[in-house]
């Protein structure tokens, strides 16, 4: 059996100008990265600005196993197979980050027959724009301690700096650190510490950006500490928000590449979906609708993180009106739910079915809190059985729902066709009816609480005193009337990893609540969230290469 490597490798891709010419697209709307990756100019939205919007569709997950359950690949295989049955697709997906694709996740690229490539040049810098959202980051974060050590005429407390360098590795030794060491003429000494940059406020900015100016003075926004009165300090107090945007001039700009199969893929943006909001750049989203008949994105991990986000957050400051969800389970995924080891979780287990079913149960009831239709795809693995999947169908019909098997991964575009005459019979049938989940002007423990309540089926909310004092403090300032961006663990509906299934009677713990006020949203952390992870004891790292040819190995 090939890897997702080797087959990737062996694709006929089309040259980029050809796949750009498919959505109307001329040489003079697109900047070349090579013959098989483009930037698309952003005049193409203003262009078509007054053109109707595609359908847009959300493919989300139930929680996860560790490994993934493949929603990339289905969301792929799902844009394949709808051009498949002549509708013209457009997907959008979020860039790889390089601390997953070195460490033990993975990239995003996709799998088997259903990927995008180039994938190698995908997963590993691809257009450059991660570096940007990098640099970017890290000019801020030099000119806060340069700003101090010339005079500091702001009154920056250096106790109080909120915002952190960033690089996108994963490297567990930088998580906390002591800057500026070795005397006088390298500033004042002061605890620090790194994020993975896609955990930077940079990065969910580009995402939620409409233009290059609105991106500038999002920037200006970004609160990045407290002065001695306690009072925010801004980007723009340090006058750099202009050079950062600088920096980010064509990493705003959203990058075409193709799958497998020659359809037209949006790739931009990636900020995490635990720490983060989770779904790939407003702007990519809004092209691709204008490109397009039908628009396939993704939001990270399962529906009670990404896909909350996505309408809570990225649909509310984009104003999009998704028309349908498709929602990914696998069989190995409900097992694991219903309390089957990670070793047994390719036997047949009808009883760990009927037990782990529960929490798709409850993704299904989450995404129709939001008035938008579901379809839910079972992801097939060789090891399936007949009865389970009859069992996931006849569960989800029950519940007015219909559950269609894939096989994107092994056929592409062909073991699609099913899920894509579902979605689009759910679409035409017009039955979207979509609303966001609360006011963003109610206070920050309302929203919390709607959140706790409604999508993870808690019965509360116990907070730190760190956290009652952060939340004080923001609604004195002014900056609490925002969406809410919990940052929880994605493998439980609640905020401990050990809570399988549909957990009840649960409370969660926020530890921290702090402000993004650049990106428009209050992040609220509960449990153990690392905002720089660390490589594991045997990292992907060692297993890739690059041969005397040329030739990439091991990347997956």
């Amino acid at each position: 059996m090939k890897t997702d490597i080797e087959i990737a490798q062996s694709a006929k891709m089309e040259p980029i100008v050809e796949v750009a010419s498919k959505l109307g697209l001329s040489p003079d709307d697109i900047d070349l990265y090579g013959k098989y990756k483009c930037k698309i100019s952003l005049d193409v939205y203003d262009r078509l600005s007054g053109k109707e919007d595609g359908k847009l569709v959300l493919v989300t997950a139930i929680n996860p196993t560790p490994a993934g359950e493949g929603k990339s690949t289905v969301t792929v295989g799902l844009g394949q197979a709808l051009n498949k049955i002549n509708k013209k697709a457009v997907i959008a997906l979020r860039e790889p980050s390089l601390g997953p694709v070195f460490g033990v996740k993975g990239g995003a690229a996709g799998g088997g027959h259903a990927q995008v490539v180039p994938m190698e040049d995908i997963n590993l810098h691809f257009t450059g724009d991660m570096h940007a959202i990098t640099a970017a980051n890290n000019l801020i974060c030099a000119a806060i301690d340069n700003h101090i050590h010339q005079g500091n005429s702001l009154k920056i407390d250096a106790r109080k700096i909120t915002f952190k360098r960033v690089m996108d590795m994963n490297d567990r030794a930088l998580r906390d650190v002591v800057v500026s060491l070795g005397g006088k003429a390298n500033g004042f000494p002061r605890q620090d510490g790194f994020m993975i940059t896609v955990a930077s406020e940079i990065m969910a900015i580009l995402c939620l950006s409409h233009d290059l100016m609105d991106l500038k003075n999002k920037i200006g926004d970004i609160v990045v500490g407290y002065n001695l009165d306690g009072e925010p300090v801004y980007v723009k107090d340090l006058n750099v928000q202009g050079a950062a945007a600088l920096l980010m001039k064509e990493a705003i700009k959203p990058n075409l590449v193709q799958t497998l199969e020659n359809t037209p893929a949006i790739i931009h943006g990636g900020p995490f979906a635990n720490i983060a909001h989770g779904c790939n750049s407003l702007i990519a989203t809004k092209t691709a609708l204008k490109l397009g008949e039908y628009v396939v994105t993704e939001a990270g991990f399962g529906a009670d993180l990404g896909a909350e986000k996505f309408f809570d957050i990225k649909c509310r400051i984009g104003g999009l009106k998704p028309n349908c969800v498709v929602l990914v389970a696998t069989l190995r995924a409900i097992k694991h739910h219903g309390g089957v080891v990670k070793g047994k979780l390719n036997e047949e287990n009808l009883p760990a079915v009927k037990k782990g079913i529960e929490n798709l149960e409850k993704q299904i009831e989450n995404v129709k809190k939001y008035g938008v239709p579901v379809v839910v795809a079972v992801n097939k693995f060789i090891t399936d059985t007949t009865e389970e999947i009859n069992f996931i169908k006849s569960f989800c019909e029950e519940r007015g729902v219909k559950a269609v098997l894939t096989e994107v991964w092994e056929k592409g575009g062909a073991g699609g066709v099913e899920l894509a005459e579902a979605v689009v019979a759910e679409v035409e049938n017009g039955a979207s009816n979509f609303k966001v989940l609360y006011d963003e002007n109610l206070s920050l423990k309302e929203k919390i609480s709607a959140i706790t309540k409604e999508i993870y089926g808690g019965e509360g909310v116990n907070y730190t005193p760190q956290a009652e004092k952060q939340i004080d403090e923001l609604e004195r300032l002014g900056l609490d009337k925002k969406p809410i961006c919990m940052a929880k663990t994605q493998y439980s509906l609640s905020d401990n990893p050990a809570l399988l299934g549909r957990p009840s009677e649960f409370k969660v713990t926020v530890k921290e609540v702090r402000v993004s006020n650049g990106a428009g949203f209050v992040v609220v952390l509960t449990g153990d969230i690392m905002t720089m992870p660390g490589l594991p004891k045997v990292p992907s790292a060692e297993k890739i290469d690059i041969l005397p040819s040329g030739e990439i190995v091991g990347l997956f």
